[in-house]
C-alpha cells in the first residue's frame, strides 16, 4: 500500500505507458548520438583525412570518410547512396520506435537497450550522411598487416544493439524449449 492507500501496482499502472515501454531506453539513444556526434567532431577538428595515430599495437584512429553502408559496400556508387540510406536508416528508426514502445521496459532489457543502441547507431550515422554525404570513420583495429575495416561510435554501437538482439532471440528460444519440456512432463 503506497500513503494515498493505494497499491504499487495502481501507481506503476498510473505512470504513463511510455515509461513503462521500451521508450524508457531512449535517452541511451540519445547517448550514442551524442557520444559519436562528439567524437566525430574532435576528429574533424584533429584529424586531416587519411591522419592515422597508433593509440595501442592493433589500434589506430585514423580519419576516413565512408560514402557507403557497412564495409563500404556501394562507397563507389554515385552519390545516390547516400540518400538512399539515410531513408532506409530513418525508416528503421521509425520501425524501431514503435517497436520500441510495445516493449516491456523492465522484463525485455536484451531486446529494449539493443534497439535503443541500434536506433542511437543508425540516427549518428544519418547526421553524418546529411551534413557531410558520408559517414566519418575513425576505428582502426588491425592484426599486422590485415586491417578491419574503419568504424565509429554508431557502427560500434549498432554492433553490440544487434549482438543483444541475437542474445535476445536466443534467451527467448530457451524459455520456449523449457517451457514446452515442462508441458510435456
Amino acid at each position: 500500500m503506497t500513503a494515498a492507500g493505494g497499491t504499487d501496482a495502481a501507481v506503476a499502472g498510473a505512470r504513463p505507458a511510455a515509461l513503462q515501454s521500451g521508450w524508457r531506453w531512449l535517452p541511451l539513444a540519445v547517448a550514442v548520438v551524442l557520444v559519436d556526434q562528439l567524437s566525430k567532431g574532435w576528429i574533424e577538428r584533429s584529424f586531416a583525412l587519411y591522419d592515422s595515430v597508433a593509440v595501442l599495437p592493433v589500434l589506430d584512429i585514423t580519419r576516413l570518410h565512408n560514402a557507403g553502408a557497412a564495409f563500404s559496400f556501394l562507397a563507389g556508387a554515385g552519390g545516390w547512396q547516400r540518400w538512399a540510406f539515410t531513408v532506409l536508416a530513418l525508416v528503421v528508426s521509425a520501425a524501431i520506435l514503435v517497436w520500441l514502445r510495445g516493449i516491456a521496459a523492465r522484463s525485455q532489457v536484451a531486446l529494449a537497450s539493443g534497439l535503443a543502441l541500434i536506433l542511437g547507431g543508425a540516427l549518428g550515422n544519418v547526421l553524418d550522411r546529411i551534413e557531410h554525404g558520408h559517414v566519418v570513420d575513425f576505428i582502426h583495429v588491425h592484426w599486422g598487416r590485415a586491417y578491419f575495416p574503419a568504424f565509429n561510435i554508431a557502427d560500434a554501437a549498432i554492433t553490440v544493439g544487434a549482438g543483444l538482439l541475437l542474445l535476445d532471440a536466443l534467451l527467448d528460444w530457451r524459455r520456449e524449449r523449457t517451457s514446452e519440456r515442462k508441458g510435456r512432463h
